[in-house]
């Protein structure tokens, strides 16, 4: 019979830290320093990423697009680092794939706007209400 072995570096359960990851779905909450702007190097030291991970997803995610300067440095928003920071923890601690995390994302964006578009709606409705009352 063969006897599989498990090493001793594994552990055989789940240790604190893990279960807290599997119970907490949202992504840490990180320190972003108080600026403007951020330069490629900053970005990648704040979300822990190397700064070619960051140039490609610039090509996969639309909604990352750094302002660039005459000298062609990427200068990224506070925005564009929360977006990588929320890349992040759905590719790599909720395990989605990039077309994954991009549906995601967009889903989330379409669920954000359909009240403004409904409340546009309504208000168009309104306004043709009232011309027609008034003549």
């Amino acid at each position: 019979m063969l006897r599989l072995l498990m090493p001793a570096y594994l552990p055989d359960r789940l240790d604190q830290t893990q279960a807290l990851k599997m119970q907490n779905p949202k992504p840490p909450h990180q320190d972003i320093p108080d600026k403007l702007y951020f330069r490629i190097g900053e970005v990648s030291k704040i979300a822990g990423l190397p700064t070619y991970v960051l140039r490609f997803w610039e090509t996969e995610f639309s909604r990352i697009r750094p302002k660039r300067t005459s000298s062609g440095q990427r200068l990224y928003t506070r925005g564009d680092i929360e977006l990588v920071l929320k890349i992040k923890h759905l590719l790599y601690e909720k395990k989605f794939t990039i077309q994954g995390a991009r549906q995601h994302l967009s889903a989330r964006i379409g669920k954000k706007k359909s009240p403004t578009k409904q409340l546009l709606n309504d208000l168009h409705s309104e306004l043709k209400s009232i011309r027609d009352l008034l003549g």
